[in-house]
C-alpha cells in the first residue's frame, strides 16, 4: 500500500471531493481520507445545488473543469433559472437533487479517477516539522506522508448537535465528530472560534395532505449546470410544494422560546443571518402572521421531504406541535427533527488567496472550516485549493481568481481579506462587477484559464471557442442585416414598439426590450436561415442567448469593464510579506495593525481591508514608488 503522496485532503464533503479530483487531475498522487465512504459528497441540509450566486459558483467550477455542475445535471429532479425577471447579471440556475444519486455518482468518480486514492478513518493529528506540513495521522494509527495537505472538515471539528436541552456530539446526524486538529494548530498559534448552522425536520410524504398545498413547478428547456453538451439530466423531474406557517404556529414557537438552545444560552457561536431558524424568524419578524416553506423532495422516488425554511433546534415535541398546527402538515408524521450543530472554524484572514495558511507551508483549508456556509461555496474553495496543493507539489506558479475574474475570485478575497463574523453566504450583491461574472459567460471567463493549468481538457476548450465563435458570428450578422419597413412594420406594432420609418439594422431591434433574436427569427427569413444553417442545434438556444445578452447589455457590460481595468490596476502593485508595517508611521495606528494581521498581497487587496483609508492606500503607494 501507497503510505506517500504528493497531496492528502481531509474530508470528502463538497470542497474534499472538488479538492482531491481537481490535484489528482492535475497529475498529484492524491489520497483522500473520510470517515465514512458510504457519505461522500453528503448533502447534510438541502438536496439542491445553485440559487442566488450559488448558481454563478457552480458553473465557474465546471468552467475550470470541476465536477459538480456535471454531477448536479445528472442527479436533477428539479431545475429553475431563479430571477429571470431581472437582468441576466441576476439570473442563477437552482436544481433540487436525488441526494443518494449525487452522492453516489461522486463516489464513481472519485474511485474511478486515476491518481486518486481513498481511505476510511479519521485524521486525529497533522504532521507538522519546521513549519511545513508533512502527512497525518488517522485514529487507527496510520501514518500517511504528504507534501500538500487540504483540510475540508466541515461541520465535524468538535462537532456538537443541538435538539432542545439534548446535546449529541457529531459532525452530522449519526456521525462521529473529530477531535484533535483543531487542539493542535491551536497551539501552533491558529486563531479558531466556533459557529453554529442548522437544518430543518424530514418528512414523510405519505402523511402530508397534498391538496392543501401549492405545486411549484421545474423548469424543462436547455438551461443547466454544466457547459458540456452532452450532460444531460438523466431523473424523473418532481415538483416542489409551498406552505405557509400561521399565527398558532408562532405562538407554539415563541411559547418554548425559553428551551431553544439559540436564546436560553446554551448555544453561544455565531450563526447565519441569511438562513435563519424559524426561532429567529418569529422574534426578528414579529409583525408578520406567516411564513412560507418549501417541501422538496429528497430524491427521484423517495417519500422523504425537506422542509426549507423550518430550521429549528427547538425541542422534538414542540417542532411536531408546530408542524401539526400547519393545515397540510396537520397528520405529519417525520423521519427526523431538526438541530443546531455548532463546530469549529479558523479565522480565514490566516490564509492566502491560494488557500494556503500562513503559518504552516503546504496545508491549505477549504471549506466550512474557513467561516463559510453552503455546498457550492465550499466546492468553489476545494477546487482552488487542490488546484493549488498540485501546482505547489510540482513547484509550479499558484493560481488565483481575481474579483473581477469570478464569484469564487470574490469568496476567497472576501474570506482572507476581510475575515467573517458570521457564517459567509455568497450573494450577487457582494460582487462589485457581477454584470461581468454572469452565469451564462462563466465558460468564456474561465476555461482557458483552466484549460492553461491542464485541469480543463482540451475537448472543452474547443467547445468553448466553437460557442464564442458561432456567438460572435450571430452578432456580426445582427450588424450586417439590414431590414426594411414593410417587412417587420406590422409585426412592431403587433409588439407595441415604435415602427421603423427607414430601413434599420437588425442588430438595432434586437436591443427593443420587446424584441429577442427568437422572436425576430419567426420574422425574417433570414436571420431563421442563419441560426439554423450557422448554429449548432445541440447549444443553439445557449449560443443564441449569449449572443442576445451581449447585443442588449454591450454599453453596461463595457463600462463595467473601464471600471474594473481601472480598479484593478492596484492588484498590480505587490506587497512585500515581510513589510514593517509598524514603522510606517504617516498612517493610523488601526491600520498599521491590520495590515500586519493581514499582510495583504496587493495594494488591491489592502484597499479593501475594513479600516483601511483612502489616504493610508496613498501612502503606500507613494512608498512603492520610491
Amino acid at each position: 500500500m501507497i503510505t506517500n503522496y504528493d497531496v492528502i485532503v481531509i474530508g470528502a464533503g463538497h470542497a474534499g471531493c472538488e479538492a482531491a479530483l481537481a490535484a489528482s487531475r492535475l497529475g498529484a498522487s492524491t489520497l483522500l481520507i473520510t470517515i465514512d465512504m458510504n457519505k461522500i459528497a453528503q448533502m447534510s441540509c438541502n438536496p439542491a445545488v445553485g440559487g442566488i450566486a450559488k448558481g454563478q459558483i457552480v458553473r465557474e467550477i465546471d468552467a475550470l473543469g470541476g465536477e459538480m455542475g456535471i454531477i448536479t445535471d445528472r442527479s436533477a429532479i428539479q431545475f429553475r433559472m431563479l430571477n429571470r425577471s431581472k437582468g441576466p447579471a441576476m439570473w442563477s440556475p437552482r436544481a433540487q437533487s436525488d441526494r443518494m444519486r449525487y452522492s453516489a455518482l461522486w463516489r464513481h468518480t472519485l474511485e474511478n479517477a486515476p491518481n486518486l486514492y481513498l481511505w476510511q478513518d479519521s485524521v486525529v493529528s497533522l504532521d507538522i516539522e519546521d513549519g511545513r506540513v508533512q502527512g497525518v495521522v488517522t485514529a487507527l494509527g496510520a501514518r500517511f506522508g504528504a507534501r500538500a495537505v487540504v483540510l475540508t472538515a466541515g461541520t465535524f471539528l468538535n462537532g456538537l448537535m443541538h435538539v432542545g436541552s439534548v446535546q449529541i456530539p457529531g459532525g452530522r446526524v449519526s456521525e462521529p465528530r473529530s477531535h484533535g486538529i483543531t487542539e493542535q494548530l491551536r497551539e501552533l498559534g491558529f486563531v479558531t472560534d466556533r459557529m453554529k448552522t442548522g437544518t430543518p425536520v424530514r418528512i414523510d410524504g405519505r402523511s402530508v395532505k397534498w391538496e392543501l398545498t401549492t405545486p411549484q413547478q421545474g423548469e424543462d428547456d436547455y438551461h443547466k449546470f454544466s457547459y458540456l453538451p452532452d450532460v444531460r439530466r438523466e431523473l424523473h423531474q418532481r415538483e416542489c410544494y409551498t406552505i405557509y406557517t400561521n399565527e398558532e404556529t408562532h405562538r407554539i414557537l415563541r411559547d418554548d422560546l425559553d428551551n431553544s438552545p439559540m436564546y436560553n444560552g446554551q448555544i453561544k457561536s455565531i450563526g447565519p443571518r441569511y438562513c435563519p431558524s424559524i426561532e429567529t424568524k418569529i422574534v426578528t419578524f414579529a409583525d408578520k402572521s406567516e411564513h412560507q416553506l418549501f417541501l422538496e423532495p429528497e430524491g427521484e422516488d423517495t417519500q422523504e421531504f425537506y422542509l426549507n425554511g423550518f430550521s429549528s433546534s427547538l425541542p422534538l415535541n414542540t417542532q411536531i406541535s408546530a408542524l401539526h398546527s400547519i393545515p397540510a402538515l396537520a397528520d405529519v408524521q417525520i423521519y427526523r427533527p431538526g438541530y443546531a450543530i455548532e463546530y469549529d472554524f479558523f479565522d480565514p484572514t490566516q490564509l492566502r488567496h491560494t488557500l494556503e495558511t500562513k503559518l504552516v507551508k503546504g496545508l491549505f483549508f477549504a471549506g466550512q472550516v474557513n467561516g463559510t456556509t453552503g455546498y457550492e461555496e465550499a466546492a468553489g474553495q476545494g477546487l482552488i485549493a487542490g488546484i493549488n496543493a498540485a501546482l505547489a507539489v510540482h513547484g509550479k506558479e499558484p493560481f488565483t481568481l481575481a474579483r473581477d475574474e469570478a464569484y469564487i475570485g470574490v469568496l476567497i478575497d472576501d474570506l482572507v481579506t476581510k475575515g467573517v463574523d458570521e457564517p459567509y453566504r455568497m450573494f450577487t450583491s457582494r460582487a462589485e462587477y457581477r454584470i461581468l461574472l454572469r452565469q451564462d459567460d462563466a465558460d468564456m471567463r474561465l476555461t482557458p484559464r483552466g484549460a492553461a493549468i491542464g485541469l480543463a481538457t482540451e475537448e472543452r476548450l474547443r467547445l468553448m471557442e466553437s460557442k464564442r465563435n458561432q456567438r460572435d458570428a450571430l452578432i456580426e450578422f445582427t450588424r450586417q442585416f439590414s431590414i426594411k419597413p414593410t417587412l417587420i412594420n406590422d409585426y412592431l406594432q403587433a409588439m407595441g414598439t415604435t415602427p421603423l420609418t427607414r430601413g434599420c439594422r437588425l442588430y438595432d431591434l434586437v436591443l427593443r426590450p420587446q424584441l429577442s433574436i427568437e422572436k425576430l427569427a419567426h420574422h425574417v427569413t433570414k436571420l431563421a436561415e442563419f441560426i439554423a444553417t450557422e448554429i449548432e442545434s445541440q447549444r443553439r438556444d445557449e449560443i443564441v442567448e449569449a449572443a442576445e445578452i451581449l447585443i442588449k447589455y454591450e454599453g453596461y457590460i463595457s463600462r463595467e469593464r473601464q471600471v474594473a481595468d481601472k480598479i484593478m490596476r492596484l492588484e498590480n502593485v505587490k506587497l512585500d510579506d515581510n513589510t514593517d508595517y509598524s514603522a510606517i508611521t504617516s498612517i493610523s495606528t488601526e491600520a498599521r495593525q491590520k495590515l500586519a494581521k493581514i499582510k495583504p498581497a496587493t495594494v488591491g487587496q489592502a484597499s479593501r481591508i475594513p479600516g483601511i483609508s483612502p489616504n493610508d492606500i496613498n501612502i503606500l503607494l507613494l512608498l512603492k514608488g520610491r
